[in-house]
């Protein structure tokens, strides 16, 4: 190994792997694939494909506005089949919004969980280990948008601009978005483990 590597590999913190243990809370899933907003169930079967029948289901998606680098439309792989929330970040959403509350269906949610501090802040990689069997590989945070902004704005119809709002105070709050690495049939109430893998800054030079 070079001096030069050494040099790097010395300077590059490295923070070893460990466990977080959650809860499932609430499950929520679209009634039709054009749907945005969820609605609660009493458990949800996972596929390869995620959550069958509901809005983001599927092995492929086409990009959009989070993907500048291909054209709009272009056939790629879903990363984004399920969104995991926490109910501390909604509740600290809403009160930067100054609402009473924000419900994870207004937003598309499809897991309410509790127990893993700072979700929206899990790293890439991570794997959600339900008492099930069920897994669920994170891709990362979910990007607050408009979209998600105008849903909520419908439920406090008082008030002007919360679809600009929530973008502005909902980043690194709004949850996580994911894939399914193992299937199976997750309930609420049930235990789920976040396995974080081993972390490190890349350094730019």
């Amino acid at each position: 190994m070079t001096d030069q590597a050494s040099l790097l590999q010395e300077e590059i913190r490295i923070t070893p792997k460990f466990r977080v243990a959650g809860r499932v809370e609430g499950l929520f899933r679209t009634e039709a694939p054009e749907d945005f907003q969820t609605v609660a169930v009493e458990s949800l079967e996972l596929t390869f494909e995620g959550i069958p029948g509901d809005r983001h289901a599927g092995m492929t998606r086409k990009s959009g506005g989070r993907e500048p680098w291909y054209p709009r439309g272009t056939e790629m792989c879903n990363e984004r089949q399920v969104s995991i929330l926490s109910g501390v970040e909604l509740s600290r959403i809403a009160d930067l919004m100054e609402l009473d509350e924000i419900r994870p269906e207004w937003i598309g949610g499809n897991f309410m969980l509790s127990g893993i501090a700072n979700l929206t802040r899990l790293p890439p990689r991570t794997r959600l280990v339900f008492e099930s069997g069920t897994v669920i590989r994170i891709d990362g945070d979910n990007l607050p948008c408009r979209f998600a902004g105008e849903a909520i704005a419908s439920n406090y119809p008082d008030r002007e601009g919360l679809d600009l709002l929530f973008p502005q105070k909902a980043r690194g709050l709004r949850g996580l978005v994911g894939y399914i690495e193992k299937p199976g049939v997750i309930a609420p109430g049930e235990a789920v483990t976040a396995h974080i893998s081993e972390q490190w800054i890349y350094p730019r030079d």
